[in-house]
């Protein structure tokens, strides 16, 4: 993008005035998509529609990177795709992982990040040098529409949330007795009990879970 902007005319000290105000109402511009994503349990739409704003972006940044104002245009909506990623993505890894291995899922997720951003940017200076800006563009929109094909068949997630709750003392027995009964209370759905961490690990429904019911499992210290 750098580049781009230098060549349609954009000092680089200017740079700023396209990022910042791209920045600041892309993050406007996607909270309702995360209202409805959350409050209405319509992850997978808006996560979807985010990937194939990403890729309608870099297909425009292909044909129209000439001028300044096409480029801020279509920085803002890509960094409204771009940033509804970056909260829908912990949130999706959070519902979908076992309630004991969050913490790991949540680890190669972060490692993932940092990788992605070395091998992408290895990556487009290489087609950058080869190909040119058209390049970089055209293998974004094509990664862009590979990744909504693979994310259109994954299956829309339950809208659980984890829990621990504290068991207290246990042996191996105990703890898997405990956890069969602790998926019968209402709203949890799943449950791993760590004996020798004395902890419940569950995911739970929110709206449907009887607390009062869960409690009486919990041990105080």
């Amino acid at each position: 993008m750098p580049l781009a902007l230098r060549d349609a005319g954009l000092a680089s000290g200017k740079h700023w005035e396209v990022y910042l105000p791209a920045l600041l109402f892309s993050i406007a511009a996607m909270a309702p998509f995360i209202i409805v994503a959350e409050k209405q349990r319509r992850l997978k739409p808006v996560f979807l529609g985010a990937i194939l704003l990403l890729a309608l972006t870099e297909f425009g940044l292909l044909t129209l990177h000439d001028s300044v104002l096409e480029i801020s245009l279509l920085m803002l909506a890509f960094f409204t795709g771009f940033n509804l990623l970056e909260a829908t993505l912990p949130s999706l890894i959070a519902k979908m992982a076992p309630p004991d291995a969050k913490g790991t899922a949540m680890g190669v997720y972060s490692s993932s990040q940092f990788l992605g951003a070395f091998a992408g940017g290895a990556l487009g200076g290489l087609l950058h040098g080869r190909v040119g800006l058209q390049g970089v563009f055209a293998f974004a929109t094509l990664a862009a529409l590979a990744w909504l094909l693979v994310a259109w068949t994954m299956r829309n997630p339950n809208y659980l949330s984890s829990y621990l709750l504290n068991v207290g003392a246990l042996d191996e027995g105990q703890a898997w007795d405990l956890a069969a009964r602790l998926t019968q209370v209402p709203g949890v759905e799943e449950a791993v009990v760590i004996a020798a961490d004395r902890v419940a690990y569950l995911k739970v429904d929110r709206r449907a879970l009887d607390e009062a019911a869960l409690r009486m499992y919990a041990v105080e210290g």
